[in-house]
């Protein structure tokens, strides 16, 4: 899908492209959750922001679940020369129901300014994450037991991953055939990570 934004300033302005991939995998849902949004495995899938380790700058609890947060990460360089002004925002909801993954990169002046009381209308952020829902398929042991350690009732997921990306700043381009390879060759390699990862 593309779509353009020509005056929304809480959005890059230009052309926006998005993909979006829905996939099975035969991990419980809590346990994909826990790996998306640990910040120590992010390298093992992020493609797009993280080549290289993240630190935590802040990290802001939403109720009294710890999967519940919102969280800011830097991204950490070897030299100066390849320092970024770019932070990761990143907001983690759970819930008995479903999961959310959300992420985007933010500008770390605009941030800071947000941080400290300023309005934060001026700040364009472009969002893509995961939504992930347990598939309603519960695996039970062969044999009946009393015992809880025996028993299993977490079957798989269904997981959406959705990417956006800023293809022009003119608002009058289109899309073209190199933007639309990029944005789903995003999304595919990502599942792939997934599926390869140890973690799931």
């Amino acid at each position: 899908m593309s779509r353009k934004n020509i005056n929304d300033p809480g959005e890059p302005l230009g052309l926006i492209i998005c993909s979006v991939l829905s996939t099975w995998l035969p991990v419980p849902a809590m346990s994909l959750f826990n790996f998306l949004r640990d910040d120590s495995r992010r390298t093992e899938w992020d493609i797009m922001l993280t080549p290289s380790p993240t630190q935590t700058m802040v990290n802001l609890a939403k109720g009294q679940d710890h999967g519940n947060s919102v969280t800011i990460y830097s991204l950490q360089t070897t030299t100066s020369s390849e320092r970024t002004n770019i932070w990761v925002l990143q907001d983690c909801s759970t819930n008995s129901y479903e999961s959310m993954v959300v992420f985007a990169p933010v500008e770390i002046d605009g941030t800071q300014s947000v941080m400290n009381g300023c309005d934060s209308s001026s700040l364009a952020i472009l969002p893509s994450g995961f939504s992930i829902l347990p598939d309603g398929l519960e695996t039970r042991p062969l044999v009946i037991t009393s015992r809880p350690q025996d028993r299993t009732m977490e079957g798989g997921s269904l997981l959406t991953v959705a990417f956006q990306i800023l293809a022009d700043t003119s608002p009058v381009a289109r899309p073209t055939t190199e933007s639309v390879k990029t944005i789903n060759t995003l999304v595919f390699v990502h599942v792939a990570k997934y599926k390869k990862s140890p973690a799931v």
